[in-house]
């Protein structure tokens, strides 16, 4: 998921140098959202894993 957000944002880089605003910034707004549904997930996994696993000694 962290690739597809890169991938996007890369995209709306390369259309912003190209002159095209409204690709650009369709691209950055993808790119925005697929990072905070990573960093929600990836926060949850850590959360759900320390709990099923039990704290470590």
């Amino acid at each position: 998921m962290l690739y597809w957000a890169l991938v996007f944002l890369v995209i709306a880089v390369i259309a912003a140098v190209l002159g095209f605003g409204g690709i650009a910034a369709g691209a950055a707004s993808i790119a925005k959202i697929i990072f905070i549904v990573f960093i929600i997930l990836f926060v949850l996994s850590l959360i759900f894993g320390n709990i099923r696993r039990g704290p470590r000694p």
